[in-house]
């Protein structure tokens, strides 16, 4: 291939050059050849993936271009590259859960969104960087090293999904899936630039996934665009018998069109300044985004968010109980096994009694139904800052990790995490820069099922703008 071609293949979006493969204008080992030719180039700079599979990747994508020529194309992800967060199980291969105790781990089953991307005829390049067990919110780990801002290095990329934002940023892959349990599929996407979708609970399978928190756990993408986004939600969403939750969801079929306006669609902007206004070099690009969709046609109205304060303590509750019953075990026994600052946060849902637990269990259908009735009777979608502080650097980020830090490691979450006790689903959308030159993003809240409408606001707003056609450097 040509250098050109390469550094467009290289810029070129999902969607782009799954069209390209299909045409057979590039045929996939080509394009799985340059995402590995980056990856080698920068993998010593970011540190995104945990291993790099390159002869599996290849074998994978000569069958692509062999069926792609026979007329066999299977769908938008065919032949494409892509990666998952290291918590995804696929038999007789190491899933490590970003951890020391499971590194060797080796399951005997493939997890739903993995066997849904393998069907789709995905190339899949490896697991990806994630914080400890998915504990944390910074990209600091003390076993694999940090994952690293492509922005700036010096900055961290937002966890627990922290590989997927930076392999997704850097151009190294064109799109991965990770999982959310307080917003580690919308914190990295807002911090490295991307787009990250949580689903609605009960959207997709999660069987064959670790679990973080089973109440609240889903499994979600990302991708540059929303469009991409979209594809890949598509592809991995949808009833699954290993999954009672998903039982009776249909697999969802996305319009691939982008609306031309935003005409009757009401954004809520929630008054609840304590929790969702942003530092001032955040919240001026959040401003800056609103008044581009009221330009689209949006109507933007303040709104107040009933019992949010109740919400996020009730999440918490759910998080840490379930947290420590998963881990429980392992940490009685081989504490030292884990980081310091994550077997302490483990160690936090010991001291939460099963009443409480089971209060914020019996309270969720009702909050949740009082909640949406009260919101979404009124505005189509909340918008908040995904996160409400500028990226942070890594030694600010070290401080967030420790054990006295539970009041800050609640300011990274605090836009995010009431969305999941809820099961809403929601998206991170790059909107612009801080004067440092780092990434923010806004998140955008809909109703349960309601992915449609995020992908058409997402699109609509992504097709006046292109903040997310900028690309990080590559050196520094």
């Amino acid at each position: 291939m040509k250098a050109d071609v390469v550094d467009d293949i290289a810029s070129a979006t999902l969607t782009e050059v799954s069209a390209a493969i299909q045409r057979r204008d590039v045929s996939s080992v080509e394009v799985t050849r340059t995402c590995l030719e980056r990856i080698e180039a920068q993998q010593s700079r970011i540190n995104c993936f945990v291993s790099v599979r390159a002869e599996s990747a290849l074998v994978a994508a000569a069958e692509a271009d062999a069926e792609i020529s026979r007329g066999a194309w299977r769908g938008p992800l065919h032949g494409v590259p892509l990666a998952h967060k290291d918590m995804f199980y696929r038999a007789g291969e190491v899933t490590g859960f970003g951890s020391k105790i499971c590194k060797d781990y080796v399951p005997s089953e493939t997890s739903d969104v993995m066997a849904s991307i393998d069907g789709a005829g995905a190339v899949d390049l490896g697991p990806l960087h994630m914080t400890e067990f998915a504990v944390g919110h910074t990209g600091a780990h003390e076993h694999l090293g940090f994952c690293r801002n492509p922005w700036n290095t010096g900055r961290i990329p937002g966890g627990s999904s922290s590989g997927s934002g930076a392999a997704v940023a850097a151009r190294l892959i064109y799109g991965s899936v990770a999982s959310d349990t307080g917003g580690s599929c919308r914190l990295p996407a807002s911090m490295c630039g991307v787009v990250g979708i949580k689903p609605t609970f009960g959207l997709v399978s999660r069987f064959g996934g670790m679990p973080r928190a089973w109440s609240l756990d889903v499994f979600g993408v990302y991708a540059r665009t929303v469009e991409d986004a979209g594809v890949l939600l598509e592809v991995i969403a949808g009833e699954s018998e290993q999954d009672p939750v998903t039982y009776g969801t249909p697999r969802p079929t996305y319009d691939r069109e982008p609306p031309t306006d935003l005409a009757g669609f009401k954004i809520g902007v929630p008054t609840d300044e304590a929790i969702f206004r942003a530092d001032p070099a955040v919240q001026s690009v959040v401003d800056a985004a609103l008044e581009e969709l009221w330009l689209l046609g949006c109507e933007i109205v303040e709104i107040h968010l009933p019992d949010i304060d109740t919400i996020a303590a009730l999440g918490g509750t759910l998080l840490l109980a379930e947290a420590a019953t998963i881990h429980d075990e392992w940490v009685r026994e081989i504490p030292d096994q884990y980081a310091e600052a994550v077997v302490w946060r483990l160690q936090q849902g010991h001291h939460i009694p099963a009443t409480r637990y089971l209060q914020a269990q019996r309270l969720r259908p009702r909050i949740t139904k009082e909640f949406v009735t009260s919101v979404y009777d009124s505005v189509d979608a909340v918008l908040t800052p995904t996160i409400t502080m500028p990226v942070l650097d890594f030694e600010t980020a070290n401080s967030f990790n420790s054990a006295e830090a539970s009041g800050e490691i609640f300011e990274t979450t605090k836009c995010t995490v009431w969305a999941n006790y809820l099961g809403l689903p929601g998206m991170s959308v790059p909107c612009g820069f801080t004067p440092d030159g780092l990434p923010v993003g806004f998140q955008i809240v809909a109703r349960p099922f309601d992915e449609a409408a995020l992908l058409a606001l997402g699109r609509c707003y992504q097709s006046r703008t292109n903040w997310h056609d900028r690309r990080p450097p590559e050196t520094g």
